[in-house]
């Protein structure tokens, strides 16, 4: 009994067979690439958050937190804090300048709108930043198995019309080109499943990823809130 022999099956087959293989491969190659990349991403990420949040809520004042946050570009939490210390210092300036002696505190909470709509920007440029190309990791554990069975149909087809060319339908003649064809879909198959078991499992993380920065962009909104209350009474 011969031995399965992917390399002489790739070797054997038609062209279109081995263009699908191929792009198969190139589609694995970079899931492969895009889940190591983000296994080493949110792992580094989750450990600055863990820090900066120990940090922050220790830092005596905000300029000392963000002394500590400029050391972090990878922290979700860091990067949406700078972007709310500097939209706060603008905020800060523009009330100096033109508060009124007769302002009443609800509008002058109000004036901290620009703080909360930068605060949610910065929340989805972080949720962009972290998720980006696991939308291909979907495309891929999608796409796969269809382009692997594109590439067993051709296969089959191109099987029988060799059948027909040779005018012999004997077990010997049918069964190389079916099985060459059918490995075809055993590839998009393999290719598939990682992608779709790395996709959830990524999917979640960036869940919890996202529920921890609104978490803080909450607490930190709060912080400022009644840090500014508590100056005015």
């Amino acid at each position: 009994m011969g031995e399965l022999n992917i390399i002489s099956m790739f070797l054997g087959a038609g062209l279109t067979v081995k263009f699908v293989m191929i792009m198969l491969m190139g589609f694995s190659l970079y899931s492969w690439f895009i889940v190591f990349q983000k296994f080493s991403l949110y792992k580094k990420a989750r450990m600055e958050s863990e820090e900066f949040l120990e940090t922050f809520w220790q830092s005596k004042n905000l300029s000392e937190a963000v002394r500590f946050a400029n050391n972090l570009t990878l922290c979700p939490e860091a990067n949406i804090f700078r972007t709310g210390y500097h939209e706060l210092q603008k905020l800060g300036k523009t009330t100096a300048t033109s508060r009124a002696a007769d302002e009443t505190l609800e509008a002058r909470l109000a004036g901290m709108e620009p703080l909360k709509r930068a605060l949610r920007k910065a929340e989805n440029l972080e949720s962009a930043r972290l998720s980006e190309s696991l939308s291909f990791l979907a495309t891929t554990g999608s796409t796969a198995p269809f382009i692997g069975l594109f590439g067993t149909v051709w296969g089959i087809m191109s099987s029988f019309h060799e059948i027909g060319m040779r005018g012999s339908a004997s077990l010997a003649v049918v069964a190389p080109g079916v099985s060459e064809a059918l490995v075809v879909t055993a590839a998009g198959l393999a290719v598939a499943i990682p992608a779709v078991v790395f996709y959830n499992y990524y999917s979640n993380q960036m869940a919890d990823i996202e529920s921890r920065m609104h978490s803080f962009s909450v607490d930190f909104l709060n912080l400022v809130e009644r840090d500014f209350i508590s100056r005015q009474s």
